[in-house]
C-alpha cells in the first residue's frame, strides 16, 4: 500500500515549526521530520528555533544583551539551564574579549578538542591566530624535564602569543591553576580567560581561584563545564566582535 506523504514549500515547514514550538509541542517536530527532505530544517533554521526555545524557558534572566548572547550559545551548546546560575563573569570580560579580537590577538585553547570547535573562518577573517600547545613537541619536552602534565607546559610554551589574547581552558584544570600561576608571577597577560574545565578533581577549585582574581574572565561555578562549553563561549564573542566591524 502506498504511503501518502504531503508537499510543503519551505515556508510552510519553518511555519510547523514555528507553531509547534509555540505551543510546547516539541514531540511533535518529530514527527513533523516525517514528512520527508522537505520538512528538514535548515542548520541556520534550526539553530533560529533553537535560540527561541532557550530564550522563552529561560524567562526573565537579567543579564546585558552581550552576556546574554554567551550564556544563551553555552545553553545551546550543552542544552543544560544550570548555567543561568552558575555562569561567572568578571565586569570586563565581553569587553575585554571582543576588544582582543577586533585588535586580532591570539586565540590559544589547553586541547584540541576546544580547537576543533572553534569557528576558524570567522578567526581567519578577524585576523585573530589560533593554536593549541598541547602537542607541541618543547611542551612535551618541558613536561618530560619538569615532570608536569602537558596541558601545564603547553600553557608556558604558549606565554608569547597569549600576550593580550584569549586563553581558554575547556578540559583540563591544571592547565587553569598553571596560568593562575603564571598571572601571580607577572609572567602571563592574556585579555581574557575562559575558564571552563570540567572533572572531579580540581575543577571546581581552579575556578573558584579564577573567579577571586581582578583580571577579565568568564567561568562557572561547580564541576561542570568542557571542551564544547568552552568553544561555545568563544564563539559568542567571535560573532559579537564581527557585528561590531
Amino acid at each position: 500500500m502506498q504511503v501518502f506523504q504531503p508537499k510543503f514549500c519551505k515556508l510552510e515547514i519553518f511555519l510547523i515549526h514555528l507553531y509547534l514550538i509555540s505551543n510546547d509541542h516539541f514531540e511533535k517536530i518529530f514527527m513533523s521530520i516525517q514528512l520527508g527532505k522537505e520538512a528538514l530544517l535548515l542548520p541556520e533554521e534550526i539553530e533560529k528555533a533553537s535560540m527561541a526555545i532557550i530564550a522563552r524557558e529561560a524567562g526573565e534572566h537579567g543579564f546585558s544583551t552581550e552576556r546574554w548572547a554567551v550564556v544563551s550559545r553555552m545553553i545551546h551548546t550543552s542544552a543544560d539551564f544550570e548555567y543561568l546560575h552558575s555562569v561567572r563573569f568578571h565586569p570586563r570580560a565581553v569587553e575585554s574579549g571582543i576588544s582582543a579580537l577586533l585588535m586580532g590577538r591570539s586565540v590559544i585553547t589547553d586541547t584540541n578538542m576546544v580547537l576543533a570547535g572553534l569557528r576558524k573562518k570567522d578567526l581567519d577573517g578577524l585576523g585573530c591566530p589560533f593554536r593549541c600547545y598541547i602537542d607541541d613537541p618543547e611542551a612535551i619536552k618541558l613536561a618530560a624535564r619538569k615532570g608536569s602534565t602537558r596541558a601545564e607546559a603547553a600553557v608556558d610554551r604558549a606565554l608569547p602569543d597569549m600576550e593580550q589574547g584569549i586563553y581558554v581552558v575547556g578540559n583540563a584544570p591544571t592547565a587553569l591553576l598553571r596560568l593562575i600561576n603564571l598571572l601571580g608571577q607577572g609572567r602571563a597577560a592574556p585579555a581574557l580567560i575562559v575558564g571552563l574545565p570540567v572533572g572531579f578533581v580540581n575543577a571546581v577549585e581552579s575556578k573558584d581561584l579564577l573567579a577571586g582574581l581582578d583580571v577579565p574572565f568568564i567561568t562557572n561555578k561547580g564541576r561542570k563545564g568542557g571542551s564544547n562549553v568552552a568553544a561555545a563561549v568563544v564563539n559568542s564573542l567571535i560573532i559579537l566582535a564581527r557585528k561590531q566591524r
